[in-house]
């Protein structure tokens, strides 16, 4: 089966439902009958080989999603940060942040932990003295009750485009961060606008950065995933907290097409606002593979876990698509690629993996631009029938 038959093929099975996971009442299906010495498929997997539970509900619109000691911290774009024991049940809260600003698409965002200290760092959207929206990085000290102090401030914002992805990378700390609706910041090298930083933990430029500054790369309009494959590895990864070198990956939001997938390189520019999507040329560097209309790729991650079908497959959210999207690599290159759950959730930010290496996926339903169902905001497992 060539690949343009397998992309009609999968296409049409999601479409039709049978790769939408049922819940754990639906009796059993097929069992994975695939060469467990081997992760090479030609065929979508059979139908009810995942199921899915919900295992948080009444959230309001999580954003930022990270495991400590066995149990789910996320954050609320209305300034919550809360934990869920056990990555299950009521959220407790944590903290609450003020003088976040929620209005459009900014508000308390990314989280990630400290990989050996007890640490955590946030991206919030705040409102200052000298403007109404503006971005900052903040470490938190969890010995003292969250504590916090920003490491990064000033980074201009706006209602649209604050990108908010935070994540650890080779004992530094990443960063993206959107245009701010002003798009020619993105290929200035001296603003942090349109980038993606490298940080320190104290938040100091990262000192193999290529500006001497935190910019890593830019020419990005509204980056918002990020994730990494160990090198040399193409059935597994580190997770998304993992303090490791690999291949980046990213996702980042177009206008109204060109919805992107990058491979991050130090220094590179990723062409907005001057090209997108899979267009290249000396100077700009082509996203690995696009969507038009937009889908809002939200989010990524990549699954090591039990079932063999996903297992080294990259996966992120989508808002306007309203599914989570799967690709599959061969190196760098696109290879398979199939939305999975359309309209069955509503719109999807962050999907993770687990410490029981499953996937994980947030609702996004009550950011304004969704519409909520009962139990949203939640979060959902996704893992196989036998487990």
């Amino acid at each position: 089966m060539d690949r343009r038959t397998y992309l009609g093929f999968v296409g049409v099975a999601a479409a039709s439902g049978c790769l939408d996971a049922p819940t754990t009442s639906d009796p059993p299906g097929n069992d994975n009958t695939s060469d467990p010495s081997t992760d090479a498929r030609t065929t979508s997997p059979p139908p009810q080989t995942i199921k899915h539970e919900t295992v948080v509900t009444g959230l309001e619109i999580p954003w930022g999603a990270a495991w400590r000691d066995g149990d789910l911290y996320l954050t609320e774009r209305l300034g919550r940060i809360v934990r869920i024991p056990g990555g299950r049940g009521d959220p407790e809260e944590v903290l609450s942040v003020p003088d976040i600003v929620d209005d459009g698409e900014g508000g308390l965002l990314g989280l990630v932990f400290h990989p050996s200290e007890p640490a955590a760092f946030t991206y919030h959207t705040y409102e200052s003295d000298e403007a109404e929206f503006v971005n900052r990085i903040v470490r938190h000290d969890l010995e003292n009750g969250w504590e916090w102090e920003p490491i990064v401030d000033g980074i201009p914002g706006d209602i649209i485009h604050d990108g908010g992805r935070l994540a650890v990378y080779e004992e530094s700390l990443l960063a993206t961060v959107g245009d701010a609706n002003n798009r020619e910041r993105a290929q200035n090298t001296d603003s942090l606008n349109g980038k993606v930083l490298r940080l320190t933990f104290d938040g100091q430029p990262h000192p193999e950065n290529p500006f001497d500054n935190e910019v890593f790369t830019y020419g990005h309009r509204n980056p918002q995933g990020l994730a990494f494959r160990d090198v040399g590895e193409q059935g597994s990864s580190g997770s998304e907290t993992a303090s490791r070198r690999g291949t980046i990956f990213s996702t980042e939001h177009g206008p109204d097409k060109n919805d992107e997938v990058n491979v991050l390189e130090a220094g590179n520019n990723y062409g907005w606002p001057d090209v997108g999507g899979t267009e290249s040329t000396d100077e700009y560097t082509a996203a690995i593979t696009e969507y038009t209309p937009t889908i809002a790729p939200a989010s990524a991650t990549f699954y090591r876990g039990p079932y063999r079908e996903w297992r080294g497959d990259f996966f992120f959210g989508t808002l306007a698509g309203e599914h989570i999207r799967r690709l599959r690599f061969d190196g760098t290159e696109v290879v398979e690629d199939e939305p999975l759950y359309e309209g069955e959730f509503g719109r999807l930010r962050t999907v993770f993996t687990g410490p029981d290496d499953h996937l994980y996926a947030v609702t996004s339903n009550r950011d304004g631009r969704g519409d909520p169902r009962d139990g949203d905001d939640r979060v959902l497992r996704f893992f196989p029938q036998n487990e």
